[in-house]
């Protein structure tokens, strides 16, 4: 199944919060993103029917399997995309902030050959 940017960015932040606290809620959620409470709601409520979250009663969040592997995903290309950026020179915000708009819609095949420009990059160091 297809997953939209705005899933995409959800399950990112659900990953990213729940390295900090195994407890994360929709108000977490909410304020990492800067996303109004109903947004959030709705949004979660989304990935719950499609399979991407689920949660406990007492309204803490969790990536299912399926959630984590295309979070992961994202935020491993957040990564590499912003490290890649920086190396050609782009300030870290900047580098930070393209890398997120660019995590979404570049290919694999595409995030394999940056994979190994940075690979070889790092071994000539």
């Amino acid at each position: 199944m297809h997953i939209q940017e705005s899933g995409e960015m959800y399950l990112e932040t659900l990953f990213v919060l729940s390295r900090d606290s195994a407890y994360v809620r929709a108000i977490d959620v909410g304020e990492y993103m800067g996303y109004s409470k109903p947004s959030v709601s709705r949004a979660i409520g989304l990935l719950k029917k499609a399979g991407y979250v689920t949660s406990d009663k007492d309204g803490y969040l969790f990536l299912t399997e399926a959630g984590r592997t295309i979070a992961e995903k994202i935020f491993n290309r957040h990564n590499l995309l912003t490290k890649f950026l920086i190396s050609m020179g782009v300030s870290e915000e900047t580098a930070s902030e393209d890398a997120c708009k660019i995590e979404h819609v570049i290919s694999d095949e595409s995030i394999d050959a940056i994979r190994k420009v940075m690979e070889t990059k790092k071994a000539s160091l």
